[in-house]
């Protein structure tokens, strides 16, 4: 782990996303932050010290899941799968499908594996996933100020972590997506993650903490940021809107917000990595390009 030095830095931003707004000033204590992403065989070393089984192998809640036919409700977890040509980019069903089988072992479905992945984030892991791995490592996962704050390597209301270019000098400085989203990856990895420490570390010592993969927070979503020291009114408003958009409509499963954006981020479709994007995610869903590393207290 890497210790962080507390301090007071501009959280959000006003150029790009609705939720990443307002900036504002945010300051953080002093903690220690993973310098890597969790790889599988860090994941692998859990499981087998724990016989942990994740959310992705387990038996599906029909409660959880109105309306969905009982014969669908079968472990799974979403699998990214490139769209053939151009496709409606409103429409994340173009690229997005839900593949049976499909868990950490096994992250694009039965019939891969991570035997030559072993250097590389673990994904597959649901938020129930990644905060019992933090608990066995004596660990807790980051809060979203501090892996904004961790992101930002003290380059401090920068657009990117490394300035106010994607692409400085033409190279790339995280594992995203370059080309035509969802169909033409002309990166240096393709549509997939990077083995951990593939790019450059930030001024901190930290790798990967914007591409490759989004990674878990402990905080749950909301479309705004929460300015530190509004008045009483506007804190129990917002109370209110966290109570209502922490999840989806229609469900009861929290969503938590993830920080760091992925491979799949693009300029022409998600601009998103960048230490002050933000996206929301249920906690139970799994995904390929969702991991996680962990915090601790100084």
């Amino acid at each position: 782990m890497v210790r962080i030095d507390g301090g007071t830095f501009r959280m959000g931003s006003d150029e790009f996303y609705p939720d990443e707004q307002p900036v504002h000033e945010r300051t953080v204590a002093g903690f220690l932050l993973d310098r890597y992403a969790v790889t599988n065989a860090d994941f692998a070393r859990f499981v087998d010290a724990t016989d942990y089984v994740t959310v992705a192998e387990r038996p599906m809640e029909p409660a959880d899941y109105p309306g969905v036919a009982p014969e669908d409700l079968v472990p799974g977890a979403m699998v990214f799968t490139p769209s053939d040509g151009p496709v409606d980019l409103r429409d994340w069903r173009q690229w997005w499908r839900w593949e049976p089988g499909a868990q950490w072992r096994h992250p694009e479905g039965r019939e891969s594996g991570i035997e030559h992945r072993m250097d590389h984030p673990v994904v597959q892991v649901a938020f129930e996933d990644a905060s019992a791995y933090a608990a066995w490592a004596g660990r807790r996962l980051p809060t979203e100020a501090e892996h904004e704050f961790a992101a930002r390597g003290g380059v401090d209301g920068a657009r990117f972590a490394w300035g106010d270019e994607p692409y400085p000098d033409g190279e790339a400085r995280a594992n995203s997506w370059i080309g035509r989203f969802p169909y033409d990856n002309r990166g240096r990895f393709g549509a997939t993650t990077a083995p951990v420490g593939s790019y450059p570390a930030n001024g901190y010592g930290l790798y990967d903490l914007i591409g490759n993969t989004w990674e878990w927070t402990s905080d749950y979503y909301a479309p705004r940021h929460t300015v530190p020291g509004q008045s009483a009114v506007d804190a129990g408003a917002r109370v209110n809107l966290l109570a209502s958009a922490s999840a989806e409509p229609g469900s009861r499963i929290p969503r938590r917000v993830l920080k760091g954006g992925s491979y799949l981020c693009s300029p022409d479709y998600c601009l998103r990595f960048r230490p002050a994007a933000r996206s929301p995610q249920a906690d139970d869903t799994a995904t390929t390009h969702i991991g996680f590393r962990c915090a601790a207290d100084v």
